[in-house]
């Protein structure tokens, strides 16, 4: 399998996929779908394609998105793609990995498996893991590259905030918070959290001083924003400063942005794995990088 020769997209991931090309050095071109009235798709894909072709699409809201990649998959082997590989920047159903309770569905067991028969290589950027270590266990492709996006985030902290303090909303979180402070020296903790529902968690901050410190809350996805909202309150009630948000994936579900704001959260920033306001760093150059070492990654 060697570097994709073409970049495919959809019209809503354009400006991503124009930047991801253009560091990669490959051409991009926009798959057409179109919704009938009972919410079937018709998809049509550039009628002659190249043996090797990326698709691009960034997970969230995916329940439409995976039949999209169904359809698009299958077309593009019917046109001569005779390898794939699928760029989700944000890639979902990543945190059901066991059966909680009997007859529970393992989502990213099941949305893996798919993922990887239609695809032959998937890149993706912080996917949510838990008792899951490696992205292979998870997606089964011939090639599975994690990247992350806690590198960036730290960079543009350093330029916007003297000595930060980083705060993990919760233990999960410090893998992110950890290699964003190594790189430049930062100090950081993260808080415990106990979730009693998707809307109900219980915060307990780190046992530090935080009074007088910059305070900016690191982690990889912000979906609902209560975590981030509580974590917050009691940050600035112990005497924070100011207290930031960077996140790799902005999911920020429904009212979310504004309960954050609400609570007290300064400036957010996000990677561009999805489309948002809050975008201030493009994981553009590091898919791009990792898109052009698949032959590599491959052997």
């Amino acid at each position: 399998m060697g570097v994709p020769e073409l970049l495919l997209h959809f019209d809503d991931e354009a400006v991503l996929a124009g930047r991801i090309a253009e560091a990669a050095a490959c051409p991009a071109q926009r798959i057409e779908c179109h919704r009938f009235p009972d919410g079937e798709l018709r998809l049509r894909l550039p009628e002659h394609l190249p043996p090797s072709v990326a698709v691009l699409r960034s997970l969230d809201h995916p329940n439409e998105k995976l039949v999209e990649l169904l359809l698009a998959a299958r077309c593009a082997r019917a046109l001569g793609a005779r390898s794939l590989t699928l760029l989700a920047p944000y890639l979902a159903y990543m945190r059901q990995d066991i059966a909680f309770v009997p007859g529970e569905a393992v989502s990213q067991r099941i949305v893996g498996a798919f993922l990887a028969e239609l695809f032959d290589a998937v890149i993706t950027v912080d996917p949510h893991l838990h008792r899951v270590s490696r992205l292979s266990d998870a997606v089964p492709a011939r090639a599975a590259i994690a990247l992350s996006g806690a590198p960036l985030l730290a960079g543009l902290v350093a330029q916007r905030r003297d000595d930060p303090f980083l705060i993990g909303p919760d233990e999960e979180s410090l893998q992110w918070v950890a290699g964003a402070a190594a790189t430049y020296g930062f100090d950081h903790e993260v808080c415990r959290k106990i979730r009693h529902g998707d809307r109900d968690v219980e915060i307990a901050l780190p046992d530090v001083p935080v009074a007088g410190r910059r305070v900016v809350i690191l982690d990889d996805v912000a979906s609902s924003g209560h975590t981030v909202a509580v974590a917050a309150r009691l940050l600035l009630a112990a005497g924070a400063t100011s207290v930031d948000l960077a996140v790799t994936h902005a999911l920020f579900a429904s009212d979310a942005s504004e309960r954050v704001r609400e609570a007290g959260v300064g400036e957010v920033w996000s990677t561009d794995t999805i489309a948002h306001p809050s975008n201030a760093v493009s994981v553009a150059p590091a898919l791009a990088a990792a898109l052009t070492g698949l032959s590599s990654a491959l052997r």
